[in-house]
């Protein structure tokens, strides 16, 4: 309690969102197809920024912002309505943010019988002019940071290691489907890695996510494989504990940022001191809230959200399974979340 770092320090991409729902199926060149769902908001880096706040996490950001519009609502969303910190953050004159149009596109999984819920991308932007090691330079100490692995890595995190920050790491598709095994050498730096199945699996040349999760286990002291509809499984060398919990059954309207979700309630409830299994199902259940509305950063259910599930939820098996809950919610879950609009408010002035 008596810490005043911050409690997660975040760095990376922004880009302005516009998510589209409701497609019954992908358009085609020279066809025009209606949908019924929309939504807009800060994205990228911003996903894992407001999901932390939103559970109560002192959230520091370095991003670079444009000198537009889309930037300066960004940064009134992150600063002034989701509290996060922009200190180490700056603004790119004369350059846009980068804007990004989400299809979200039912398909169903071959051989399973089932619909699973996937995104298409379409983005404009620049790369911008400031590196992640020029923005953080000497990173302030802080509880944890949440980091995604490149191929190059970043000097930046190597620093934050040595200040005693606690890194929480995720990594995403390779384009060049190499996966080589180089990029696991950063997990030395790492206290939690927390790839999807696809990518554990890829990584460390195995056929299941078990067998994935054994491989990562013996380079990492906290491995996580999330499994998207099939939940998510762990192991914590600090504690000895296994933990293999399934998703809750929530009707999908958006997978944007529900990875990104999942990660920061996984941190939220680490440094709550939690067993590794209710970690997992906090985090599980996060994620699984998440998609049910637009968009990555603004669909973030944080204690508010997660209460209001507790205390709507009759099923007696998922009362038991996340009876935890009843003493970890706080008296007090805060307002209400802000979902992402349709459109977003008219500038100032």
């Amino acid at each position: 309690m008596d810490d005043d770092r911050p409690d997660v320090l975040l760095t990376g991409l922004l880009f302005y969102d516009l998510v589209l729902t409701g497609l019954g199926k992908p358009p085609t060149p020279g066809e025009e197809v209606w949908t019924t769902g929309m939504g807009c908001g800060p994205g990228g880096i911003a996903n894992l920024a407001v999901a932390a706040s939103r559970f109560g996490l002192r959230t520091s950001l370095a991003t670079v912002f444009g000198d537009d519009f889309y930037g300066a609502h960004c940064r009134e969303v992150l600063a002034g309505q989701e509290g996060v910190d922009l200190t180490l953050s700056r603004v790119a004159h004369g350059r846009p943010t980068p804007v990004t149009v989400a299809l979200a596109l039912p398909h169903p999984r071959s051989g399973e019988g089932r619909t699973i819920h996937d995104r298409a991308l379409v983005t404009h932007g620049q790369e911008p002019p400031y590196s992640q090691d020029a923005l953080m330079g000497d990173p302030p100490a802080a509880r944890t940071a949440l980091v995604h692995l490149e191929a190059e890595p970043r000097a930046w995190i190597g620093k934050a290691a040595a200040n005693g920050t606690r890194i929480y790491a995720d990594v995403g598709w390779d384009p060049t489907q190499q996966w080589s095994r180089d990029l696991l050498d950063q997990l030395a730096l790492c206290h939690a890695f927390l790839p999807n199945e696809t990518e554990a699996m890829a990584y460390t040349r195995t056929d299941s996510a078990v067998a994935a999760l054994g491989t990562l286990s013996e380079l990492v002291p906290v491995a996580v494989v999330t499994r998207g509809g099939d939940g998510a499984l762990a192991v914590d060398q600090t504690t000895g504990e296994y933990a293999d919990v399934p998703a809750v059954d929530i009707d999908v309207l958006d997978p944007t940022g529900a990875g990104d979700v999942f990660c920061a309630a996984f941190v939220a409830a680490s440094l709550g001191g939690w067993p590794l299994e209710e970690r997992l199902r906090f985090a599980v259940l996060a994620a699984g809230l998440s998609v049910r509305h637009h968009g990555g950063a603004l669909a973030a259910p944080g204690w508010y959200g997660v209460d209001r599930w507790w205390r709507s939820l009759t099923d007696p098996g998922l009362k038991r399974a996340y009876g935890f809950l009843a003493d970890r919610l706080p008296a007090d879950p805060g307002p209400p979340v802000r979902y992402a609009p349709v459109t977003p408010p008219a500038p100032h002035g």
